[in-house]
């Protein structure tokens, strides 16, 4: 059931207009869904006597997104994240029942690890680290004066963090549903289209360097989307449950056969500069083949299953044809070990893209199978621990800050202020703006304040009944909701506004009004939140930093390091999604069109040339038939070139190179003794030589010109 009214998907005069009413349709629509549960969580806890609605309403208003396969996701990671803390407050609270500094020291160190792994681990898991942090904390609270009844108010916590869970995945995924699971089966046909598109359009082969970082950027941005798509919609829907391994190996294929696509069209660029244009043409036309089994008849639908079955074709062509070529080079025997290299990548490209291309068709004539099993893969994400030190730290800070406070004013409302500095510590932490969103936050937060206190002791007084409670609350609480969804220009505000009005509006089982509490609550809980932003003002978030970028790049560029010395089984995998995972977290702080975007770039197509290249050439190593003294010197050129990416410098590089034409010289002294195992590892060691010595490369600057290696291709 689609969520988008039919009037307006089919509206199409005038076109601002019809985005404007379908973008409203969504708001309202989550706005309402927002509302059901919101009531429905604090009608049902009242039902069960369960003492604090409130609770449950702020789950609720944390949960809820408009994606049901989001909420699912965050459901699960809160459930998860809740248990846990839970458990940790119960067990603290049992160490150090009497002795307040050290129950608080061990918390502030609880909450700081949280912390630190919210920053680690991105994505929703992140989310369930933050809720074990601050769970703790509100499990503890109402019995910190009262150690014997901390096991009651865990349960009675739980129960409510467990009801809002269970009240806004049944709203979500049951009203008007929004289903992440046709968002992901349209981007994935999106990006698989225009990557066959842009692979049918390259049959001229030289590809302009500013088209290739456009699309190498698409790639990345893909790879990435794709798989945290994947990994939430697997919450709503157990048919992609079912194939969620087929598809993460459909994505891992893109990765590999995207990397051959553009490895193959800078060998093709390095030749036509390095004046060799007979050995790139003859590539081209090696290439041609491709682009024309990926251009069916326009009698013929360009589907998976067809296109699968046009490359397995075109492949049965291709040693024919690149025999044919080759005999046109044989004059130039650097010419034909050139052509070899390239031989080697456009067939790989070729398989890659058929097992690609094959596994979509499976994917799409199989709606609502699971299918047979496949080969089991995992996207790898690259984490820096800089970050998550940093926030360990600052959390800790915090939290220790406003314990010695509290301790020493004896502040009664201090422990409200320890709770929100606890939350917005922990959510805030992985903000690559945390002082704008702490800022958003705090006026969003104080604007519910002052709605809830009119609500409270303006309208509710006069009112009876549950029916009359959504009279007089709905109104106000529904812009929460409404700002959330316009979360991209108003960050932070959303979540504030019904924080704060959920927090501040306190629904107890009785309800008590006590103006009194409301405004010492209302301080503490602002005083709480600015403390948390005054301490990313003195530890400052290193999240989107020019000096995190470097060391991500560094990062980046040591993964040739882990092409060179991993071990083997599912090297490739690895090696193709923390590339793009660590591309991805650059980027997007980088300035477009930048010297450093441009130099980024440079290393990023260095490191999948010559990452893969290695990987490639250790996996032709492992040959029986390949004689000791050649598979020595090829371990020495991959080891040269893990110390050039590990610390690049001329000397270094000029290492590197002399092991790899050490190496090259050997393997074709030997090839025709024992060409079935030299010929594959030759190609690929062309490809690291032809890499090494490109001038537009990232490792141009510490290329050591002399007369042989000018001289060669």
């Amino acid at each position: 059931m689609s969520a988008v009214p039919t009037e307006l998907a089919s509206w199409s005069h005038p076109p601002w207009l019809r985005e404007f009413a379908v973008e409203e349709g969504h708001a309202w629509i989550f706005v309402l869904k927002s509302l059901l549960a919101f009531y429905l969580a604090a009608w049902l806890t009242m039902v069960f006597q369960l003492e604090q609605p409130a609770t449950t309403m702020i789950t609720v208003a944390i949960v809820m997104h408009p994606q049901s396969g989001t909420v699912l996701a965050k459901s699960f990671y809160r459930a998860l994240g809740t248990c846990t803390g839970s458990l940790f407050g119960v067990l603290l609270m049992a160490a150090f029942p009497q002795q307040r500094e050290l129950f608080l020291l061990s918390m502030s160190i609880w909450v700081a690890l949280c912390a630190g792994g919210a920053v680690l681990y991105r994505n929703f898991t992140s989310y369930g680290f933050v809720l074990a942090g601050y769970t703790a904390f509100i499990v503890v609270l109402p019995a910190i004066d009262h150690p014997t009844a901390v096991f009651d108010s865990a349960v009675a916590r739980v129960s409510e963090v467990m009801l809002g869970i269970i009240v806004s995945g049944l709203v979500s995924d049951v009203v008007l549903p929004m289903r992440l699971r046709d968002l992901l089966r349209r981007i994935s046909r999106e990006h698989y289209q225009h990557f066959i598109d842009f692979a049918r359009g390259s049959l001229g082969g030289a590809i302009p360097r500013a088209d290739m970082e456009k699309a190498h950027l698409r790639f990345v941005r893909a790879a990435v989307q794709i798989e945290d798509l994947r990994s939430s919609v697997i919450f709503e829907d157990p048919e992609v449950r079912a194939r969620s391994s087929r598809m993460q190996l459909l994505n891992l294929r893109y990765m590999a056969a995207a990397t051959s696509f553009q490895s193959l069209h800078h060998l093709i660029n390095r030749l036509q500069r390095s004046n060799h244009p007979r050995t790139a043409a003859a590539l081209i036309k090696l290439y041609a083949p491709i682009g024309e089994a990926l251009s069916p008849a326009p009698t013929e639908k360009p589907i998976p299953r067809l296109l699968a079955t046009r490359l397995e074709a075109c492949e049965a062509k291709l040693p024919a044809l690149a025999a044919e070529l080759r005999e046109d080079l044989r004059q130039d025997p650097n010419l034909l070990l050139e052509f070899d290299s390239g031989t080697t990548l456009v067939r790989r490209f070729a398989a890659e893209l058929r097992d690609f291309t094959s596994l979509e068709a499976s994917l799409r004539e199989t709606q609502g199978v699971a299918g047979g099993s496949v080969e089991r893969v995992d996207f790898k994400r690259a984490n820096d621990y800089a970050s998550p030190l940093i926030a360990i730290v600052r959390t800790f800070f915090t939290m220790a800050t406003l314990s010695i406070f509290w301790i020493e004013t004896g502040w009664t409302f201090g422990l409200s202020a320890l709770l929100l500095a606890t939350v917005f510590s922990g959510l805030l932490a992985t903000s690559p703006s945390p002082l704008v969103a702490t800022a958003n936050t705090w006026v969003a937060y104080a604007v519910g304040l002052v709605a809830a206190y009119f609500v409270v002791f303006e309208l509710m007084p006069g009112s009876d009944g549950f029916v009359m409670l959504i009279l007089v609350t709905a109104p106000l609480l529904a812009l929460g909701p409404y700002l959330t969804t316009r979360n991209a220009t108003l960050p932070g505000v959303g979540a504030g506004y019904s924080l704060g009005f959920a927090y501040i509006l306190a629904l107890k089982n009785p309800m008590v009004y006590a103006p009194e509490r409301f405004l010492n609550d209302s301080i503490a809980a602002l005083f709480g939140l600015m403390m948390s932003g005054a301490a990313f003002m003195i530890i400052p978030t290193v999240i989107g930093t020019q000096w995190l970028r470097r060391r991500q790049l560094v990062q980046l560029r040591r993964q040739v390091v882990f092409a060179a010395t991993a071990p083997m089984d599912g090297i490739l995998y690895r090696f193709e999604s923390v590339n793009r995972d660590l591309y991805q977290q650059i980027v997007q702080f980088t300035r477009p069109g930048s010297e450093e975007s441009r130099v980024l770039f440079a290393w990023a197509l260095a490191v999948h040339d010559g990452g893969r290249a290695v990987i490639e050439l250790r996996q032709d190593m492992l040959h029986e038939g390949l004689p000791p003294p050649v598979r020595e010197s090829m371990q020495h050129a991959v080891n040269a070139l893990a110390d050039l990416y590990d610390a690049p410098d001329s000397a270094r590089w000029t290492a590197a190179d002399s092991a790899v034409d050490q190496a090259i010289t050997l393997t074709t002294q030997t090839l025709p003794q024992a060409r079935a195992s030299c010929q594959p590892a030759l190609a690929d060691l062309l490809q690291l030589r032809t890499a090494l010595r490109d001038d537009e490369s990232a490792l141009a600057p510490y290329i050591v010109k002399t007369a042989e290696i000018a001289h060669a291709p």
